[in-house]
């Protein structure tokens, strides 16, 4: 009797369990439409590009053959872009124009011809960028120190800092001595200098930055205004091979063959020590003074540079005199004469300046010159005092004169 209830029992089960099945197989047919979801392929990994009040989105093309075109939703999906497809490709790209300035969200399906879709993919913080981006933009800044500098061939080369930001490139507008029409030339970021070949003397140049936001971005952002880059003045170096010392009547003497005016054109560029300098002899007193030939005549002198010892009796206050013809140029009264600079004069000397320095007189030291266009191939150096007191004594590592190369 119990082995005929388990039987019964047993056959109960399995009704209600097939009936359960087929119930729930039923309601799921019902759930599906009567058929099976179909699922695209999914789009992988977005590369955003973002733009000019647009962005741009990239990606691989999914394997799936049977994918027609993606559809790409912003704004809350109330707003949608379609890529359709068209033969094989192995990047999809797409262009959304016409945003606002804004950081978005973009949600991506693939679909087949059928209207199946796939899993959606999204992409957030998407920043468009515009006119306030563009109103944040600034010029790359020059180098204030040395902004630029003159070869004797007439180059120019303008010296930038580095600039903080994605800067793309730098356009310089200048005008050309070629031929006077205006020429650009662009500096990249991530160099320092440009070099201008043929820069028309006595013109302006200006210059124009331009940036991306990101280094995937679609447009080049330039700077709205046009920044006026330093006046240029053609200064390089003269040439200190072709210096020769003179001895005028009652110049200083060195005081020994090692430390004569030679000393002076070496090429050093901070204060040497003794006995690699011009020191003369400590006989008589200041103010002295010191004759050399440039070599050639120049037509602008603009600068002069002096270095001092690394020491002492360094000349703190002294006068650059100049003259183009050196005959019949020797003055009757020694430098120490009140009326030396009359007679100066009155020789043809032209006074280019008198340097004042506030400091010990070692360190490099460099001051534009007063005389303008004067031709000039010697220079005379009557040194007035010494920064330490010393009343006899004028010590000096280097001298280096700059000429004007367009003139």
């Amino acid at each position: 009797m119990k082995k005929l209830i388990y039987i019964l029992c047993g056959c109960f089960i399995l009704i209600a369990v097939y009936s359960c099945k087929k119930n729930h197989q039923t309601d799921f047919r019902n759930f599906l439409g009567d058929h099976e979801i179909v699922y695209t392929g999914s789009v992988g990994k977005v590369t955003i590009q973002p733009g000019n009040l647009e962005m741009g989105l990239k990606w691989a093309a999914s394997s799936d053959p049977s994918i027609t075109k993606y559809v790409i939703y912003y704004n809350n999906k109330a707003d949608s872009q379609v890529v359709n497809i068209s033969g094989k490709t192995d990047t999809i790209r797409a262009v959304i124009k016409n945003l606002a300035e804004y950081t978005y969200s973009f949600t991506i399906y693939s679909y087949d011809k059928a209207g199946n879709k796939s899993v959606p993919t999204e992409i957030n913080n998407a920043k468009v960028y515009g006119p306030l981006y563009i109103g944040t933009l600034q010029n790359r800044s020059y180098n204030a120190t040395t902004p630029y500098t003159v070869s004797r061939d007439g180059f120019v080369t303008l010296n930038f800092i580095t600039p903080d930001t994605i800067n793309t490139g730098t356009a310089i507008y200048y005008t050309s001595r070629t031929d006077g029409n205006p020429k650009t030339a662009v500096i990249k970021g991530d160099s320092s200098s440009i070099t201008i070949r043929d820069y028309k003397s006595g013109t302006p140049v200006t210059y124009q930055s331009s940036y991306i936001p990101d280094r995937n971005a679609l447009d080049v952002f330039q700077v709205p205004a046009i920044a006026n880059f330093p006046t240029i003045i053609g200064n390089a170096p003269c040439d200190k091979s072709l210096f020769r010392k003179l001895r005028l009547p009652n110049d200083m003497q060195p005081l020994q063959a090692e430390t004569d005016l030679e000393q002076l054109w070496d090429g050093a560029t901070s204060p040497k020590g003794y006995p690699n300098i011009f020191h003369n002899n400590g006989q008589g007193s200041l103010p002295g003074t010191i004759t050399f030939d440039l070599g050639k005549t120049y037509t602008k002198l603009t600068q002069i540079e002096e270095i001092g010892r690394n020491c002492c009796a360094n000349p703190n206050d002294f006068e650059v005199w100049g003259i183009n013809d050196i005959n019949n140029a020797e003055l009757s009264v020694p430098p120490t004469d009140p009326n030396w600079k009359t007679a100066a004069v009155a020789k043809g000397w032209k006074l280019l300046k008198e340097v004042k320095r506030n400091d010990d007189g070692s360190a490099p030291y460099k001051v534009d010159l007063d005389a303008g266009a004067t031709p000039v191939r010697y220079i005379r150096i009557r040194f007035i005092s010494a920064s330490n007191g010393d009343p006899r004594t004028a010590n000096l590592s280097q001298i280096t004169m700059f000429y004007d190369v367009f003139n």
